[in-house]
């Protein structure tokens, strides 16, 4: 019996090979937003840190240029956080820019496996159709000798 071979075969493994690909690129996007998010998260405990320092050293007998100094460090960590929030913007952005990269690569795999498939179907009825064929053959043939 015959094998199945798929003409557009290398077809059908470049796009399951972009698609891995594509996969791989989301997931590394992914991976730089989670980091940045981290890198925001530990930018607000550092403010809350040094707002409590703020509040604890007004209470106590501190130099006014020990509450600028923290001052002006809480308003730098308001600009680190303000930078971090548009990082994560354009990380976001570049996530939501992959994942639909994602989704084209696996609509175009799911088209060409479709198209194996479907041929894969069509190959298989023909060898069932010649198979019948040459089992009929052989049934008319015995008939045949039967009645002579």
């Amino acid at each position: 019996m015959a094998r199945f071979r798929y003409a557009y075969q290398k077809i059908v493994d470049l796009k399951t090979s972009e698609k891995s690909q594509a996969e791989w690129q989301l997931s590394v996007v992914v991976g730089e937003l989670q980091t940045e998010e981290q890198s925001l998260l530990k930018l607000h405990q550092d403010r809350s840190e040094w707002s409590n320092r703020l509040q604890l050293s007004s209470n106590q007998a501190v130099t006014l240029s020990e509450l600028m100094v923290i001052q002006e460090y809480i308003e730098y960590l308001d600009i680190c956080i303000k930078q971090k929030m548009m990082d994560i913007q354009k990380a976001e952005a570049a996530v939501e820019v992959k994942r639909i990269a994602l989704s084209e690569r696996m609509k175009d795999e799911k088209v060409w496996q479709k198209s194996k498939d479907n041929a894969r179907q069509r190959f298989q009825a023909d060898m069932l159709l010649v198979e019948q064929n040459e089992l009929d053959e052989m049934a008319s043939v015995r008939f045949m000798y039967a009645a002579h």
